[in-house]
């Protein structure tokens, strides 16, 4: 079994009397790309912004690697090594493609906060910077305008920003969002490439996609896990067939 990145155990969160999710407990390994699944309202995305420091949970504890994160404000999960791309991207339009993953570096360096000298001088966020862009598939386009980029490109934009802060998980909320399928197969490819060395945790609704790229698969329904395991394992569940994947086609 390999080194778990990443792991939840019995989180609660409820805003008044609705229980959005109710003892998740969810481990992410190194080398998988683990992909959780539900129908609306299952509370998916109340997980992953409890994982990511958006949201805290009412009970419950989340540990990166062998710390303790479950009180921890995002940035500081973030510098702990704990990187997440949002559904809708979180990039800086009127900046370029390099400046954009040039402060995502930064933010990592321990020169971070300092008054004096640029960030362009610090070699290693330059290299940082440039590998990330590398990573992605966006050589060449450093100088372009964040805006200037297509949907796919500007996916790509933000998932080498995340990578640029040299995370040891990265969480990805609906990364095919919006996108047509020849975006949609390049996206794949990247997101099947990231779990070198990391583990990465998708919340996703095209089922395609996500039998494409999940090494292990989890199903929330109510707030609660009703399954976890390998996709094919998952996939023959009783209660996962009947109620979320039907014929395969079913929207998760």
């Amino acid at each position: 079994m390999s080194e778990v990145a990443l792991s939840a155990t019995a989180l609660d969160k409820h805003f008044g009397g609705l229980r959005a999710v109710s003892g998740v407990s969810v481990d992410v390994h190194v080398g998988e790309v683990h992909a959780v699944i539900g129908p609306n309202g299952a509370g998916k995305s109340t997980l992953i912004n409890l994982l990511s420091g958006e949201l805290f949970a009412n009970a419950g504890r989340i540990m990166l690697g062998d710390a303790d994160i479950t009180r921890l404000a995002p940035d500081r999960r973030a510098r702990a090594g704990l990187g997440r791309a949002y559904q809708k991207t979180t990039i800086f339009p009127k900046f370029t493609v390099h400046e954009n993953v040039r402060l995502a570096a930064q933010a990592r360096s321990p020169h971070r906060l300092r008054m004096f000298g640029g960030v362009g001088s610090d070699a290693a966020v330059r290299a940082r910077a440039a590998e990330a862009i590398a990573r992605v598939g966006l050589a060449g386009r450093e100088a372009v305008i964040a805006e200037a980029l297509s949907h796919g490109e500007q996916r790509q934009l933000e998932i080498a920003m995340v990578l640029a802060t040299d995370p040891r998980i990265v969480l990805l909320d609906e990364p095919l969002a919006g996108m047509g399928q020849a975006e949609a197969r390049g996206i794949i490819a990247l997101i099947a490439s990231l779990k070198q060395g990391r583990a990465v945790l998708i919340v996703e609704h095209d089922m395609d996609a996500v039998f494409a790229l999940a090494d292990r698969l989890t199903v929330m329904h109510d707030g609660r896990v009703i399954a976890s395991g390998p996709p094919q394992e998952v996939r023959m569940h009783p209660a996962v067939r009947a109620a979320y994947l039907g014929d395969h086609g079913a929207d998760a």
